[in-house]
């Protein structure tokens, strides 16, 4: 059975002024050591021994004592004011200084071209700092969830969230194999989509995601049809490679297929360019040192040119 636990206000006054009085034997040292007056320090004895209903001190004109009470209340309360004193110093210089564990959210694609590279030489120059990925198509709430900070190209970001650029505007573009041009034909016009196996996105919300295409003076919203479904882009990629289809993927991660020839642009001329990849978090008024550090270390590498490589 849970039990209603509360600590109740002002449960620790006096305390400090105890524990300096039975250490020197003097109300006038203990004031001393504790920089505020004697009378200060007799009335939060007299106040935390009203609350407790015990005396915890004998007092003479010569002399300061500990009664029976007071002893086996020092024995007990010593101790437990040294932990609280030890867990208050930890809080704040864990608080000054990057450490613990940084969580991330980010969707699967950006992890082996963007996320991983910046993490390793992160690591490098923070050895102290853990991180951890968690891999999600989701936008998730970070603080619900527990994550410092979250990864999403910057059309989907939520809009009151403060977000740090991790890559450069990117193009989508869609792609397939030789192979399967050279069977279905290659389209020249968005409408030719209507003939193709279109591999196609699944939103983490359900819904299926449309192609998006330049147009003149915007973009235009195709809703296309095909063989394959997948949450994420990377499947996707794969399932292009193996030539059961078109695919439109953010370009970065179809570069290296592209450039090796194992890919080739279908409809160039109308790949809409896309904002990128940003890191956000929520806007708080203080930022954990390791977060702090992390985005420094993102601002360093931009400004170096170096990015995710």
């Amino acid at each position: 059975m849970k039990r209603n636990f509360t600590v109740r206000h002002g449960a620790l006054d006096g305390l400090e002024a105890f524990l300096c009085v039975a250490q020197h034997r003097s109300f006038r040292r203990a004031a001393s050591e504790l920089n505020v007056t004697p009378s200060a320090i007799s009335q939060a004895v007299r106040t935390l021994e009203a609350r407790l209903g015990a005396v915890l001190l004998t007092r003479t004109t010569r002399s300061v004592g500990l009664t029976e009470v007071g002893e086996k209340f020092l024995v007990r309360a010593k101790p437990a004011f040294a932990e609280l004193v030890a867990a208050g110093e930890a809080a704040r210089e864990s608080s000054q200084r990057p450490a613990g564990t940084l969580r991330l959210s980010a969707p699967r694609a950006v992890v082996p071209i963007l996320l991983q590279p910046l993490v390793a030489s992160f690591r490098v120059a923070y050895p102290q700092i853990e991180v951890e990925i968690a891999v999600s198509e989701k936008l998730v709430d970070l603080v619900a969830d527990g994550f410092d900070a979250g990864v999403r190209p910057g059309q989907v970001l939520p809009p009151d969230m403060v977000a740090v650029r991790l890559s450069p505007p990117f193009r989508l573009v869609i792609v397939g194999t030789q192979g399967y041009l050279t069977r279905s034909g290659r389209p020249e016009r968005p409408e030719d989509l209507r003939n193709h196996a279109c591999l196609r996105l699944r939103r983490s919300g359900g819904a299926l995601a449309r192609w998006v295409l330049k147009k003149k003076g915007g973009t235009v919203e195709l809703a296309v049809s095909g063989p394959f479904i997948a949450n994420d882009f990377l499947t996707l990629l794969e399932a292009a490679l193996e030539g059961q289809g078109l695919a439109q993927v953010p370009e970065p991660i179809a570069a290296a297929a592209l450039a090796a020839g194992r890919l080739v642009h279908v409809l160039e001329p109308f790949a809409p360019l896309t904002p990128g990849v940003f890191l956000y978090h929520p806007h708080r008024r203080q930022v954990t040192p390791k977060l702090r550090a992390f985005i420094d270390h993102i601002k360093s590498r931009a400004a170096s040119g170096k990015r995710g490589k």
